[in-house]
Order: C-alpha cells, then structure tokens, then sequence
C-alpha cells in the first residue's frame, strides 16, 4: 500500500483495502456514525462488504443507494439524502463515506460539506477517473438543467481511499474513460509521464490485473500532480488551479450537449482536449506533431477525437455561456505551448473555440 499525504488529509493507493475500510476509517474519523452513499450500480458488489468493514470497526453505517447516472446529482436527491440522514439520526458527529465513482464524489461530497454545516468526508472511488481527479482537490457540487457542478462547495476529504481491485470489474469503457484525465495531466504537467502512457500497450489491451504495479504507479503520480497544483489554490481563487481544467470548458459543453447520455465524462474530455490542442496550436505554439502524438494516444484508449457526423455542435456553443470558467464575459482557457507545460491564456477567443469546435 502508497499513502499520499496532502495538506487536508490522506489517499491510500493499493490492493484489498475494501475489507480494511473500518481500520482505515478508524485512524483517521473520530465518530462512530456514519452514511454510505453509493448508486445502483456500485452498491449491490461493493456496499455490503464496506459496511460490513465499518461494523466491525465499532462504526454504526446507513447505506442510501441512489439511482446511477449523472440525471442523480441534483439538489432534489441532496435533499432526500439529508432527509434520510436526519431520520437516521445522524448528526455532527458523523461522518459520509462516497462509495463510487466521480457522481458519487461529487454528490456525497456536497453533502458531507453541508450537513449540519459540515461533516467529515471519506471517498472510495470505483472507476479510475475518480481515482486520478475527482477524488482529490475538494471540489464538490450538482447540475443544474444549464450546467454541470454550478451550486457547490469546497470540502476536502478526509481520507481517500483508492482500491485497485475494483477497476478489476469495470467495463473497458469505463476503464478507458480514466485515461482522458491521465493524459491531460501529463500534457499539462508532466512530459515523462507522458511517453510512459503511450507505452503501457498491456493497460491498453486490457491485462490490467497483471499490470497491477504499473497501474498503482500511474495513480500515484497522477495524484501528485494534482494534488500539487491544488495546494498552490485549494479555492481556485488564483488561477493556478485552473490549469486542470484543460479540455474540460468544450468537454463540458459536449456532455451538456448530449444531455449526459451521450458520451461520458471522460469521453467528453477526450474531445475537448482535442479542440484545446487546436486553439494551443493557433495561440500557444503548439507544435503539430504534438497535437497529433496527444490525439493519437486519446485513439490508442479508445477514447473519442472527432464528434458524430449527425451530433449538433450548436447545442455546444450554446452550453459554453454555462461554464464556470467564463468571467466578467472573458474566457478563461488553458493552453499548452509543449508536452508537459500549461497557462491560462488571455488570447483566446469565442471564435477560436467555436472553430476548434466545427474541425471536431
């Protein structure tokens, strides 16, 4: 087992941990009650053995179990959450434990960062995207019907704790979808990384579960690097944070566009890291054949780089005056001059992204 240390807590990488979730727990959570809040999906394999953990522990777990999907996270099931928490008698001295995937984070996060004014968080993310980004930072929140994460909050978790096994169980699909936010941190952050990606030929012909240390490896620096540009802007106040958000003002966009159903988070990415590596190439000097190298290695995953024929790109441009990254009517875009160096550019315009859109 890895343990990370970051500035509001720990992430404990490795194999097996799920049996051990109580101890873990025990080490780090002071209270004796907590929640487990989990989807349809994930629940019937994981909770039962979560929970189980947690009472052997001394701890007394309520599972809820909400529809999967992005459709849950919504205001309305936060409420209902709370409602079942409240009637379960949970109080300040709580604790919510997410048992998911990046939904689930966002949506137990949220949660945690406003009952009874804030309790205690620990996540257990399922799929690999939530492992390597949405898991670490504190960023918490729900959809409204005009945009992804636009009511939320800052909360960090108290303890992540990332089991390899479970990715054991993902279909390819949902597997790949991870590597859209490994490869947009190596772009943005980390050249060596990069070209190590493009060589893990086994994780991309799926022998995932003999590739076991190079997969704990791969979440572990990705981590890292999160977590570092994190610290320097815990409430991306400052502009430093913001650099992660590479491929995600179009990719959010996309996702909106396709009501949530066409494409997932990571896909989405996928096609808007493309679109940034478009503008970066016209504002930042990208050099073509790197564009073509991070478009190629997004196609080696089995991610997406050119939209549907039939997919309306204008539903895209009118999801963009949603995104939060969009201020005082200025767009705030990251580039990337090189592998492995990002900026927030002041160049960039509407246009600019409309037509890095159209060439999808």
């Amino acid at each position: 087992m890895i343990v990370v240390r970051t500035g509001t807590g720990r992430i404990l990488i490795g194999e097996h941990l799920l049996p051990h979730t109580g101890d873990k727990c025990r080490a780090h959570v002071p209270f004796s009650q907590c929640v487990i809040i989990s989807d349809s999906n994930v629940a019937p394999p994981f909770a039962h053995r979560v929970s189980r953990s947690l009472a052997s522990a001394g701890f007394h777990p309520t599972l809820i179990t909400i529809p999967a999907g992005e459709k849950s996270k919504t205001l309305q099931q936060v409420s209902a959450i709370c409602d079942r928490m409240i009637a379960a008698g949970l109080d300040r001295k709580s604790f919510v434990v997410g048992l998911g995937g990046g939904m689930i984070g966002d949506i137990s996060g949220f949660v945690a960062a406003i009952y009874q004014r804030g309790i205690p968080h620990v996540q257990i993310p399922t799929t690999l995207l939530a492992m390597v980004d949405s898991s670490i930072g504190g960023k918490t929140g729900v959809d409204t019907r005009d945009g992804k994460n636009l009511i939320g909050a800052f909360h960090q978790p108290s303890l992540v704790i990332d089991d390899l096994d479970v990715l054991k169980t993902l279909p390819r699909r949902q597997f790949n979808q991870g590597f859209a936010e490994i490869i947009k941190h190596a772009v943005i952050a980390d050249a060596k990384m990069f070209k190590r990606v493009a060589q893990a030929s086994a994780l991309r012909a799926g022998a995932r579960a003999t590739e076991t240390h190079a997969l704990l490896s791969l979440v572990k620096r990705n981590i890292q690097i999160k977590s570092r540009i994190v610290a320097k802007d815990e409430c991306d106040e400052r502009g430093h944070r913001a650099l992660l958000n590479f491929g995600h003002t179009v990719g959010h966009a996309i996702e909106r566009a396709g009501n949530y159903r066409k494409f997932l988070h990571g896909e989405a990415v996928s096609l808007g890291i493309v679109a940034a590596c478009t503008i970066s190439v016209k504002r930042a000097g990208l050099p073509p054949d790197q564009r073509t190298a991070i478009i190629d290695l997004l196609g080696q995953f089995g991610l997406p780089t050119r939209l549907p024929p039939k997919f309306l790109r204008k539903n895209i441009f009118d999801a963009l005056k949603f995104d939060k990254k969009f201020e005082g009517g200025k767009v705030r875009f990251v580039v990337a001059p090189r592998i492995g160096d990002a900026y927030v550019a002041e160049n960039v315009t509407l246009d600019d992204i409309r037509e890095a859109v159209q060439q999808l």
